[in-house]
């Protein structure tokens, strides 16, 4: 069953009324089915919570977001990227991704990417929704991070980084790709310095919306489709 924390149909609603504290707390309850996921994107929601709470859906006003054209690459980064430091690969280990995104942080006692979590994701990795971004020193997986491709967004979703620089080289690598195919928003979701330091900026939901509307049906050049 989903409990609506305002009163809505029980379909996610284009330009969801969520609430302000917690900023974009929509609903809580129902399942993790990989139908369920992908209309909660298609609406600009997604899942976030912890073990043992129920699940909680949000939609964040404002949203934070990267345009593939506004990437932010550092000295130290750029550096990296001119010598070729990593090998990145794509869709190569997602289940190996996922299971070091939710290794415990040093900054947190917990994770929000629950065992149920990764179950589905993977699920969605096997119907070509969710896509994983690897990275290698030799043969080693140092960095990554994985997330949704929906017609010309990118639905990022998290990132680990066991090397210097590492999950910042792989999402680089990966914003120019998407550039390349025709992608035009990398949702972040919610803010932090992390993504700051790449070129990440809040946008009203309302224009969020926007971009759903226009861009989630339209095709791209690269191999991302559904």
């Amino acid at each position: 069953m989903l409990t609506w924390l305002q009163r809505d149909s029980l379909t996610f609603p284009p330009l969801a009324k969520a609430m302000r504290e917690p900023n974009g707390l929509l609903a809580a309850g129902g399942d993790l089915s990989a139908e369920r996921l992908v209309e909660a994107y298609r609406h600009g929601c997604f899942p976030w919570f912890s073990q043992g709470q129920p699940i909680l859906w949000w939609s964040p006003d404002p949203r934070t977001v990267i345009f593939p054209d506004e990437l932010h690459v550092s000295r130290s980064l750029a550096k990296l990227l001119r010598q070729q430091r990593y090998t990145v690969t794509f869709d190569q280990d997602f289940a190996a991704v996922i299971q070091a995104c939710a290794a415990p942080r040093a900054y947190a006692d917990s994770t929000w990417i629950t065992e149920g979590i990764q179950s589905a994701y993977v699920e969605l990795h096997k119907r070509g929704y969710a896509h994983s971004v690897e990275v290698w020193d030799g043969e080693t997986l140092v960095g990554g991070l994985y997330g949704l491709a929906m017609g010309q967004l990118f639905f990022g979703e998290s990132m680990f980084s066991r090397a210097d620089n590492a999950s910042k080289f792989g999402f680089a690598t990966l914003t120019r790709q998407l550039q390349a195919w025709g992608y035009v928003l990398i949702d972040c979701q919610m803010p932090n310095d992390h993504l700051h330091s790449l070129g990440a900026r809040a946008i009203p939901r309302h224009e969020f919306a926007g971009f759903l509307r226009e861009h989630l049906d339209r095709p791209n050049t690269g191999p991302w489709v559904y």
